[in-house]
Order: structure tokens, then C-alpha cells, then sequence
């Protein structure tokens, strides 16, 4: 884990784009507080999180944030707001700061840190205190 890579990459993000820079930041501090302790670090030219293993992790694009999840396809998509079909991994698109609360974000984040405690404790991984 490298902090100051976060760091480096929220400031070239914030002077590039100020509104995407909002929205990664509102998004993160929702990914740190629906989780455990988690490892946050700069990897596939995005931030991942983990807890014992990857859970989430958001890449910013042209006109989107992406909320992609490790474990996308065994997560229920009530809200239908899920996309890709890509091996495990699904993500939601986000394009402003309200899609927050329109596409439930928190109760996803909750539904992907339960399903990387289930695979953990299927391989044995001790939690993190």
C-alpha cells in the first residue's frame, strides 16, 4: 500500500476534473465507511480496495466513474443497476454525485463486502481486525 500514489492521483484528478474529483471522493469516503479496514492503493490506472482480498475498485473514464466490484456477479441486483458480464465482475456507472443515493450504492457496497467475507471464510482467510 502506497499512500501518497492515492494521494497523487486524487490531485492530478482533482486539477483535471474537479467535478469527477468530487464524486471519486464521495465515493470513496462511502466505499471506507460501508467496509472493514481496507487496503486502498492505485492499480489498473484506478483505486482497488481490500479487505482480505479485492472487493471494489473505481476507474474513472471520459464521462463516467465506474464502481466495479470483484465479486459483481454474485451480488443480487435488486435496483438493476449492475453492468458487464465479464467473468466475475460487474460495475455501476456513476455521472454524478446523486447517482449515489439513485443507484443505492451503499447497499451494493454492503452486499460486496459480505460476499469477499463469505469467499474468505470459504478459503480460510482469518478477518481483519
Amino acid at each position: 500500500m502506497n499512500p501518497e500514489a492515492v494521494d497523487d492521483f486524487l490531485t492530478e484528478l482533482r486539477k483535471r476534473d474537479a467535478e469527477r474529483f468530487a464524486l471519486i471522493d464521495r465515493t470513496r469516503e462511502l466505499i471506507h465507511t460501508a467496509g472493514p479496514r481496507l487496503r486502498e492503493e492505485v492499480r489498473y490506472g484506478g483505486l482497488l480496495f481490500s479487505a482480505r482480498s479485492p472487493v471494489c475498485a473505481l476507474f474513472s473514464y471520459d464521462k463516467h466513474l465506474a464502481l466495479e466490484f470483484s465479486r459483481g456477479s454474485e451480488l443480487p441486483d435488486r435496483h438493476g443497476v449492475l453492468e458487464g458480464e465479464q467473468g466475475k465482475r460487474r460495475h455501476i456507472k456513476l455521472h454524478k454525485l446523486g447517482d449515489l443515493f439513485k443507484k443505492n450504492v451503499r447497499e451494493y457496497l454492503e452486499l460486496a463486502f459480505a460476499a469477499e467475507a463469505a469467499g474468505a471464510a470459504a478459503k480460510g482467510k482469518k478477518p481483519q481486525r
